[in-house]
Order: structure tokens, then C-alpha cells, then sequence
């Protein structure tokens, strides 16, 4: 069985408003074990709703859709539904009388346009809406030669959305299906080469058809592995995913540093809480990311003890009190001024690490070399550096730069 999840309204197709409906409809059919095969965003425009409904009671055997319900000219779901199934709408007076006792109990007279939203087409379910005055549509639309499409359609209120879901889709969906499934996802994270060279690493494991199935995304340089599997509960899924974690772990080793929603400051937080080890950390190209990843964790102060963010040469020779030597005028300098920032810091707030991001360099404007900035680690045994490019799109240069040495750092604290 496989579903599609529409979502209703000209506030979603302008981006003035965000489809967060969508998202938590199609995380609520996967743990039934359905699979949503499309996600559709369609205006208030009846043509445009008429098309999208026809084309998804053919392509879906379960169709939820969100939004178009309201009272006003502009809510067509209601209309579109009749004409999809070939249906009359016709007067539900035990949904009218709910509505109108709402407006009762609210002590406002009811407005002669809320009475359509007690009309459903002909042969449909209501879906009971306690808090609000739109009814829900369950309704039964006819395929040739196969089973019939059953479409829901819920306000756009997440509120109202979630709570008719739970009371009644979700149970009438579990109905449908000829045992109890669901779906699984388990995240792999990874960082240190790229997508496609990681991808070249794991042996046919993203390719389309396997069972279970792994998919590959990246996000700011972390590569993120997401294995999925279908069971009859999460046992049996977790069971069928195992092996192939296992595979992932074997062939790409210390490139793993967590699962599902861990990042690379929660991995070096970890080794420094286990290892009782202490951190300080100096920040020129990366602007301060890495203090901020690391201090915004619950606990950090224990094991993060402090930090330096610098905006240029003058600033870093203060933060290395005042060394005149610390102005980078070529590549050597960069890296010696990161190397220093990194000793300076571990020295002033008495850490056993001292992390340093150093700046940029800055070829010459008809130069083809490409720009680097050098990481650097320093501890009582001494100063590891290494130069990393500095090129990509800007929105991810200083996310990239910031994890790569919190990676240099994890590296050496695995070892320790």
C-alpha cells in the first residue's frame, strides 16, 4: 500500500507559510508501514485541486490531504471530493449541529456561510473534529479494476489535523492493512571524504531495489546514512537492519562518529566526558561556530572550559599575547599563527586541548591556487596542524572548516 499526502492552500504554494503538516503525516503512515510514495502542494484553485485529486486516487491507495475545509470561497476541498467521486453533496444535520453548538458554547451567533461545512459528498464518513468547525471527509473513490482509493481530508490546523488522526484515521488506515507493519529509519553519521568516495566504499549497499534499502544525504560536509526497513513492529525492523549497520561500521571505521540526531560536538563532548579530558578552543575563519555547538550541550561547562573568537591578525597577536611574530603574511605565517592561537588557549584556560581554527589565506587575484585554513591541536605532547581548502559555497564554508577540527579533535581522542 502506498500513500500520497496533499497539502491545500495559497499561503503554502507563496512560502509564506511552512508545509510542517506534510512532514509529520508522512512520519505518521510510515509507522503504520505505509509508505508515502508522493508529497503535492496545491493552491485554492479548483481547476489545480481537481487535477491533484485525480491524479492521486490513481497513484495512491491512500490519499490524506490537509487544508480547504474552511467556511470562505476559497476552502474547495469539500467541492473537489464530490466531483472526483462523481458524488452530490448533500447536508449532515448532525454534523451542522455540532458546529452550531460550538458557536453556542463560544456565545457568537454561527454565520449563514459555516452551515457548508456540514456538507459531505454522498456515501462518505465523517471525521469527528471536536475542537473545530471542520468536519473531516473519509471517503471511498472508485478505481476501474482495482480497489478503491480512500481519501481523507483533514483541516489545516495542525492542532485539529492531529488530534482526528489519532482518533480516527490512523485506526480506519491500520484497518486496511492485512497485518500490522511498520517502517523503520536508523541514521549512520559520517564525516571526513566525501559522498561520493564514501559511497564507493560500501559494497552495493545504496544501490535501488536492496532490502533493506540505505539511502545517502549530506548536509554542511556530514554525510548522513539512513537505513530503512519494513517489519511487523520495531523489533523485527531493527533486527533486519542490524547486519547491514554492521557492514557500514566495518568499511568505514573511524568516519562513523554517531547515529540518528548526533552531530560531531556531541561525539568530541562524549570522548571528553569518558576520557576526563578538557577542551579550549580559539576561532578565526569558523567565527565562533564551534564554541557555540559545544556550549549550547547540556553539561558542556564540565569538560568545555572556554574559548577565543578573533577577526583578523591584530586581533589574533592579542589573543596570543601580544607576540608581534603572529601577523600571517604567507602560508607558513597562517599556519604558525594557528598553531600559536592553539597553544595560547590551552595555556590561558588550562585545558588539555587547545583547538584552533586559524584564517584564511588569500591568493593572489590572478593566482589559480585555492585558499586553505589550517586547523591546529595542541596538548601537553605537543601540536598537531593540518590545512584544509577553503572553497565551496559560503553559506557552508565556516560550518565545514568548524567540523573539520572538531574532527582532528576526535581523532586524537579515539586514540587516547
Amino acid at each position: 500500500m502506498r500513500a500520497e499526502v496533499i497539502s491545500i492552500g495559497d499561503e503554502l504554494t507563496s512560502g509564506e507559510r511552512l508545509d510542517t503538516n506534510c512532514q509529520w503525516l508522512s512520519q505518521r503512515l510510515a509507522e503504520l508501514g505505509v509508505v508515502t510514495a508522493f508529497h503535492t502542494t496545491v493552491a485554492d484553485d479548483h481547476a489545480a485541486n481537481l487535477a491533484v485529486f485525480r491524479a492521486a486516487v490513481e497513484r495512491a491507495d491512500v490519499v490524506v490531504a490537509t487544508g480547504g475545509l474552511g467556511p470562505t470561497a476559497d476552502d474547495l476541498t469539500r467541492e473537489v471530493l464530490a466531483e472526483t467521486a462523481g458524488k452530490p453533496l448533500v447536508l449532515d444535520t448532525a454534523a451542522l449541529a455540532h458546529i452550531e453548538g460550538l458557536f453556542a458554547r463560544r456565545a457568537r451567533p454561527m454565520p449563514e456561510r459555516n452551515k457548508v461545512q456540514a456538507y459531505f459528498p454522498e456515501g462518505s464518513r465523517i471525521v469527528p473534529n471536536p475542537q473545530g468547525t471542520a468536519p473531516g471527509i473519509d471517503l471511498d473513490v472508485p478505481r476501474a479494476g482495482r480497489t478503491p482509493s480512500r481519501v481523507f481530508a483533514l483541516p489545516g490546523v495542525p492542532a485539529e489535523m492531529k488530534e482526528m488522526w489519532r482518533a480516527t484515521v490512523e485506526p480506519a488506515i491500520a484497518a486496511m492493512l492485512p497485518e500490522a507493519r511498520v517502517i523503520r529509519h536508523r541514521r549512520i553519521k559520517c564525516f571526513g571524504v566525501g559522498e561520493s568516495d564514501l559511497e564507493q566504499m560500501l559494497p552495493d549497499l545504496i544501490k535501488r531495489g536492496r532490502v533493506p534499502s540505505v539511502g545517502i544525504t549530506v548536509h554542511e560536509a556530514t554525510i548522513t546514512l539512513r537505513i530503512t526497513a519494513a517489519g511487523r513492529n520495531d523489533a523485527e525492523c531493527r533486527a533486519a537492519m542490524e547486519p547491514t549497520a554492521q557492514t557500514i561500521y566495518e568499511c568505514l571505521g573511524e568516519l562513523v562518529f554517531g547515529e540518528e540526531d548526533d552531530e560531531l560536538q556531541h561525539a568530541v563532548l562524549r570522548l571528553l566526558k569518558r576520557k576526563d579530558l578538557s577542551l579550549a578552543v580559539a576561532e578565526w575563519s569558523s567565527c565562533g561556530l564551534i564554541s557555540r555547538w559545544l556550549s549550547d550541550e547540556p553539561d558542556s561547562a564540565d569538560y568545555f572550559f572556554g574559548s577565543e573568537v578573533v577577526t583578523g591578525p591584530t586581533t589574533a597577536r592579542l589573543a596570543v599575547g601580544g607576540d608581534p611574530t603572529v601577523i600571517a603574511t604567507d602560508d607558513a605565517a597562517w599556519t604558525q599563527t594557528t598553531k600559536a592561537l592553539a597553544e595560547a588557549v590551552r595555556l590561558r584556560f588550562q585545558t588539555d586541548f587547545g583547538l584552533a581554527v586559524g584564517g584564511a589565506t588569500a591568493p593572489a587575484a590572478d593566482s589559480s591556487e585555492t585558499p586553505v585554513v589550517a586547523v591546529a591541536l595542541a596538548s601537553r605532547d605537543g601540536i598537531t596542524v593540518r590545512t584544509v581548502p577553503y572553497t565551496g559555497h559560503s553559506a557552508i564554508l565556516k560550518p565545514r572548516v568548524a567540523k573539520q577540527a572538531l574532527n582532528l579533535l576526535r581523532l586524537e581522542l579515539m586514540k587516547r
